[in-house]
């Protein structure tokens, strides 16, 4: 069911667009939009300093409960080029973007990776493809070759860019690989807030064993007896901890420990970004995440 379009967004977008003296598409001192902070990051890596990147979320937001502001509006149509994540992920920006009018080219980064489903088929399917790094190369790819379209004379500038900062992924990837091999096989047990390590998991041979949420949303609620099953799930798995993103409340987690006796580890960065350590870039957040990790499982 579409949201009602709040009175005072299409007041700004309205403003907006009259008074909009944005910078031609294409040229040096364009500012890109990307929706999340850690997508701005992978765009500013590719972009280098021929573009100015900005993210609309600010830092420690989750985009699945974010309310859109004025702000946010005026700054999407303002916008000629948005960086999205895509599956499903950002939904807060649908009402934007069908209001904003003007034009704007709009890159989805996950675009061509094959989106993880709930068995069911009940919840959609799961955006949080940037947890494996591996995906990441192709988020760099594709917004490579959208900043090419966008801007043409430094097509050459973002395919060195891009090439230089895959080479970092894939430096990532072994070594979280190498990280993650302290960790005895039957060790590598995850409990999350919701399902947001899917591909992690899935990349580094760790087993889901539940979820407080059980959804690819953290704006969903359990009932009690989804939670009943969850404590008995970690009581027969022996799974020792539940990680949170340090935006997600501890109180249900708390619950769950209280009744199982596992560590709660509350400063994972799935999300967003920080301003500087410990994950103030995509690479150092996915460091972190990491090695909190491997000390609790290990």
């Amino acid at each position: 069911m579409r949201r009602a379009f709040p009175v005072w967004i299409l007041l700004i977008l309205i403003l907006s667009a009259c008074g909009r003296n944005a910078s031609p598409a294409g040229t040096p001192d364009s500012v890109i939009l990307a929706s999340t902070t850690f997508l701005a990051d992978i765009t500013r890596n590719v972009a280098g300093d021929r573009l100015t990147v900005e993210s609309l979320l600010p830092i420690g937001a989750d985009p699945h409960s974010y309310q859109p502001t004025p702000q946010d509006a005026a700054r999407i149509a303002d916008s000629r080029l948005l960086i999205l994540n895509g599956a499903e992920y950002e939904h807060f920006i649908e009402p934007l973007l069908e209001n904003a009018g003007g034009e704007r080219e709009v890159i989805e980064a996950s675009a061509g990776i094959s989106p993880r489903e709930d068995a069911g088929g009940e919840h959609g399917v799961d955006p949080h493809m940037w947890l494996d790094p591996n995906n990441v190369v192709l988020y760099a790819e594709n917004i490579r070759d959208g900043l090419a379209r966008f801007d043409p004379a430094s097509a050459a500038v973002y395919r060195s860019n891009a090439e230089a900062y895959i080479t970092e992924l894939k430096d990532l990837d072994s070594w979280i690989v190498e990280q993650v091999s302290q960790i005895p096989q039957e060790k590598r047990l995850l409990v999350t807030n919701h399902e947001s390590l899917g591909y992690f998991a899935e990349r580094y041979g760790f087993t889901i064993a539940g979820t407080i949420v059980e959804s690819f949303s953290s704006g969903a609620s359990p009932s009690a007896g989804q939670m009943a099953g969850l404590i008995d799930q970690i009581k027969s798995s022996g799974a020792p901890a539940i990680f949170l993103d340090a935006s997600d409340n501890e109180a249900l987690a708390r619950q769950i420990a209280d009744e199982t006796g596992v560590k709660v580890v509350t400063d994972l960065h799935l999300e967003s970004l920080t301003e500087g350590p410990p994950a103030g870039t995509y690479i150092d957040m996915m460091k972190h995440n990491v090695m909190l990790i491997v000390e609790a499982l290990k």
